[in-house]
């Protein structure tokens, strides 16, 4: 009881302190890339306003499988989708510069939308098909340009359940196209921080699993778009399973 109170608390206190802070950093981005979109800047603010969002609850993370990340190679990082925390978790682990896909709704926030666009966040419109996908190779082009890796969620959306959902071919297309290696990461336990039922955010601890990359030379649209992404969703699958089953039996 007194956990859910201190949660209640912080929640009401720090997250319209947060968004406001978020605006902030928005409007350092919007003015700084008017000089310089490809500014090392961006990235030391995305990494600080991560670390932020996490003190708020507050989250510990426990992560294995660094040995696993290249930090000079550029990655299709493809996970699975369990809360809001999940974008700033994967910012703060990795050890690599990155940029994730967003649903075109997100662009729409004042301030939020603009900085979004000049860090190179791709935008995604579900409805848009054909062109949306041509929005998404641009943003592909641009990423690579920076140097950036991609962050996506196979899955298309958060779990609601805590249940994996399942895996569209959007990130092994995308990894075959740029002949990117993919880089599976298992999220387990943000879903316990912040819970669809309720805007009140826990403390507690989430664990990170990176695999070991999956290479992508050679590869075609044709002939291996739905082996790898069986190989990416049952890899991802299976440590999934592995991890929740141990969290819940320490619970």
């Amino acid at each position: 009881m007194l956990g859910n109170v201190v949660a209640a608390i912080r929640t009401v206190i720090f997250v319209p302190l947060f968004v406001l802070y978020s605006m902030l950093l928005a409007t350092i981005v919007i003015i700084w890339g008017a000089v310089n979109p490809a500014s090392p800047v961006h990235d030391a603010l995305v990494d600080h306003w991560s670390r932020v969002f996490l003190r708020i609850p507050p989250v510990t993370v426990r992560a294995e499988g660094l040995e696993n990340v290249d930090p000079d190679q550029r990655y299709v990082v493809a996970s699975n989708h369990l809360s809001q925390f999940d974008i700033p978790l994967l910012f703060s682990v990795l050890p690599v510069h990155g940029r994730f896909l967003s649903k075109k709704e997100v662009f729409r926030i004042p301030l939020v939308g603009q900085a979004m666009r000049t860090i190179g966040i791709i935008e995604i419109d579900r409805q848009a098909g054909g062109s949306s996908r041509q929005a998404i190779n641009e943003g592909v082009r641009v990423a690579a340009e920076r140097g950036y890796s991609l962050l996506i969620f196979p899955e298309g959306t958060r779990s609601r359940d805590g249940n994996l959902l399942p895996f569209k071919k959007g990130a092994a297309r995308i990894a075959i196209d740029t002949q990117l290696p993919v880089l599976p990461v298992i999220i387990e336990g943000s879903d316990r921080i912040s819970k669809p039922e309720t805007p009140i955010i826990h403390a507690g601890e989430v664990h990170v699993r990176i695999l070991e990359p999956i290479s992508t030379e050679g590869m075609t649209n044709r002939d291996d778009l739905n082996p790898l992404l069986e190989r990416i969703e049952t890899s991802i699958g299976a440590n999934y399973a592995q991890m929740r089953e141990a969290a819940l039996a320490e619970s």
